[in-house]
């Protein structure tokens, strides 16, 4: 992946990107993310003219572009689902808590996942009765950081995350084939993310005012039934008017006791940082490595398109191995 900066004008920023299979993009991205131009001499205009992976080359395109305009240009370009510094945020934040604090923000998901493997624990939410299978049922939980990261001084004080840590984005864009699955240039964008609570020291933001959970939103369910059809609830009650820092999607594994279930959670954060940098044809930061479940959505493109190994293994450890 390769990306130029061309220009800005009233109706957003352009830019040039070249995806993994060698193709040209030229793209236009507001301020706030929307994408409002792409042309790609190399696939059809119409997706279901282009095959799949085309389409998923094409994404790629887009989500890196994204990201590459908010690390050039500090704009608030890549949707919090998909923003890896925003993930991660969340990520160190639940560490953080106290045990708690972290029972009183994610114990009725807790509850929900362990009634499944105990009769005697009374469940959260019910059991959607057209569900397909109870145990394909997904839990899924909205969180809120106290403060937005992309809005604050911390924010204004650097380019971006990235480039706080001295990442040298052309270097990493031409380095950085998803083929290529071991080390990376960009462990500088994961060292800087580890140490995210220093930077914020440095920018006088307090690590407090930064990393904090404001509050999650009630549970709800996301399933298939025996049609097929998709359902996706709402929870009953969503603190902020606005997009959550991050989804979580769970099917009803075992939680384990509090400290496992917290161990838990920080992996799948981390699956879903992955995620992130895999949808934008980047190779992860070497600490984001891992294999499991992440992003539902990205956990259906691994096990459909032949582009991708299955990250969802956890027995795949050849995919971590150096080459």
């Amino acid at each position: 992946m390769n990306a130029k900066y061309i220009g800005e004008k009233d109706v957003g920023v352009a830019v040039t990107v070249i995806d993994n299979g060698e193709s040209n993009h030229k793209i236009v991205i507001d301020r706030y993310g929307d994408i409002k131009a792409h042309q790609c001499a190399a696939y059809a205009d119409k997706p279901a003219d282009r095959t799949p992976e085309e389409n998923e080359l094409n994404e790629q395109a887009r989500r890196f572009a994204q990201y590459y305009i908010y690390c050039e240009q500090g704009y608030d370009t890549v949707p919090s689902e998909i923003h890896p510094e925003r993930i991660n945020a969340i990520r160190l934040a639940v560490q953080e808590l106290s045990d708690s604090a972290f029972d009183d923000l994610f114990g009725d998901l807790e509850q929900q996942l362990r009634s499944y493997h105990d009769d005697g624990i009374s469940r959260s939410v019910p059991i959607p009765s057209a569900a397909a299978d109870p145990n394909s049922v997904l839990y899924r939980q909205h969180i809120y950081l106290g403060v937005d990261p992309l809005e604050t001084d911390f924010a204004e004080g650097a380019e971006t995350l990235a480039s706080e840590h001295g990442v040298d984005l052309e270097d990493i864009w031409d380095s950085t084939d998803i083929d290529e699955f071991s080390t990376s240039s960009v462990d500088d964008w994961q060292r800087f993310s580890a140490d995210l609570a220093t930077v914020t020291r440095t920018q006088n933001v307090t690590v407090d005012d930064e990393l904090t959970i404001a509050d999650v939103s009630s549970l709800y369910t996301a399933f298939v039934d025996d049609r097929g059809v998709e359902h996706i609830g709402e929870p009953d009650r969503d603190p902020f008017d606005r997009e959550p820092d991050t989804l979580i999607e769970l099917a009803p594994i075992d939680p384990g006791p509090l400290e496992e279930f917290r161990g838990y959670l920080d992996h799948y954060l981390k699956c879903q940082i992955r995620d992130c940098f895999i949808r934008m044809g980047l190779h992860p930061p070497t600490a984001f490595c891992v294999l499991g479940p992440g992003r539902i959505e990205a956990a259906e493109q691994y096990k459909t398109l032949e582009m991708y190994p299955d990250f969802t293994d956890p027995d795949n450890e050849e995919l971590l191995a150096s080459k």
